[in-house]
C-alpha cells in the first residue's frame, strides 16, 4: 500500500527541516567532512547544523592557525622521541658546519 503525500499526509522529513542553505565549499573539504561524518555515524547536515546552533548561543567563531599534527606524523615522532631517550640514532654535537660535513661523508 502505497501513501502519496498531500496536505494531509505529510512526510516526516519535511518537519524536521525549517529551510535549505546552499554554501560553496572546497571539494576536497566537503569530501572529508563527509567522511569524518559517516566515520562518526553522523550526517554532515547535523553537523552543520550543530554548529550554527553553537554559533548563534555562543555569538562567537573559534580560528586557528594552529595545524594539527596527523596520526602518521605523531607516530613517526614518537619514535624520534623514543630514539632520544635511548640515545640512538643521534649524532654527535659539531662546532661547525665542516666538522658536520666531514662526519656525514664518513657514514
Amino acid at each position: 500500500m502505497f501513501i502519496f503525500l498531500t496536505a494531509k499526509v505529510r512526510c516526516i522529513y519535511y518537519g524536521y527541516m525549517k529551510t535549505m542553505i546552499n554554501i560553496k565549499a572546497d571539494k576536497e573539504v566537503k569530501e572529508n567532512a563527509q567522511a569524518l561524518a559517516r566515520d562518526l555515524g553522523l550526517p554532515l547536515s547535523g553537523i552543520i547544523n550543530a554548529f550554527l546552533k553553537e554559533f548563534t548561543r555562543s555569538r562567537k567563531v573559534s580560528f586557528s592557525a594552529v595545524p594539527t599534527m596527523t596520526r602518521v606524523l605523531e607516530g613517526v615522532l614518537g619514535k624520534v622521541e623514543n630514539d632520544i631517550k635511548e640515545g640512538k640514532n643521534m649524532s654527535p654535537v659539531f662546532s661547525s658546519a665542516e666538522k658536520a660535513n666531514e662526519y656525514l661523508n664518513t657514514l
